[in-house]
């Protein structure tokens, strides 16, 4: 994904795609889908709007003044005012600032999310091993939650993408040159995770790396033989459970 980005010079249409899905997220979270208007938090939901992207949405407003204005039309509305508040202030800036600033804004937020993920993989890898002494299997704990923090990385990416270029002010166009040089000098990402899968395997069009054989540093202890904790148990009985 990040090859592709960087081969690319226009990615408005993927921005545009990032930022009513994280606009939809945001309203699910005021407006439950399929909830009756008594469940609805209109002022929680204006709050969150300018609190997180700097719109001025008067929804409560807009209600009161249509009373057709439901669940699915709302959402249009909102999506719609945010499409115009962007077009806005692309008729301000140029649309060529524009592009750069959007690809730019996309390489920072990848790269810094993927630096951070697997700084926390590193942590679950060291920890996971823990489980068993909860009666949990440490290998299946490892592939729920670097799963579950893989696709909360994703998230987590689109809502800044969408939060940084919704509140992003440009003083001239030195400042869109500033970003693009930045990430220019950004060194090669290196998106494999030592010993472990690549979350993309299986999935997507980015190249996968090729596997590398895992070497033992130490003497592998058989099942049946004394554990090397001293324990004088078999190793299968004692910290061999752990690998099981």
């Amino acid at each position: 994904q990040r090859n592709e980005l960087m081969n690319t010079e226009d990615v408005s249409e993927a921005v545009a795609q990032i930022r009513e899905d994280v606009i939809n997220a945001v309203i699910d979270q005021y407006i439950p889908p399929g909830s009756l208007d008594e469940q609805w938090d209109v002022p929680g939901l204006s709050e969150a709007l300018e609190r997180e992207f700097g719109y001025q949405m008067p929804v409560a407003d807009w209600l009161e003044a249509d009373q057709d204005l439901h669940e699915e039309p709302l959402r249009e509305k909102i999506i719609a005012s945010a499409v115009d508040a962007y077009r806005q202030k692309e008729a301000t800036y140029g649309g060529e600032i524009m592009r750069r600033i959007e690809k730019g804004v996309l390489l920072h937020v990848l790269d810094q999310s993927w630096k951070e993920h697997l700084a926390a993989m590193d942590y679950l890898r060291q920890s996971v091993g823990l489980r068993g002494y909860a009666q949990k299997n440490p290998k299946q704990e490892y592939k729920r939650e670097s799963f579950e923090m893989f696709t909360g990385m994703l998230d987590q990416m689109k809502q800044e993408v969408a939060t940084v270029l919704a509140r992003i002010q440009i003083q001239s166009e030195s400042d869109a040159a500033a970003v693009e040089q930045t990430n220019r000098q950004r060194p090669p990402m290196d998106y494999q995770h030592e010993d472990a899968d690549s979350p993309l395997q299986g999935g997507g069009d980015g190249a996968q790396a090729q596997a590398q054989p895992y070497v033992r540093k130490d003497k592998k202890i058989g099942r049946n033989e004394r554990c090397w904790c001293g324990s004088g148990k078999k190793f299968k009985h004692c910290h061999g459970k752990l690998n099981q």
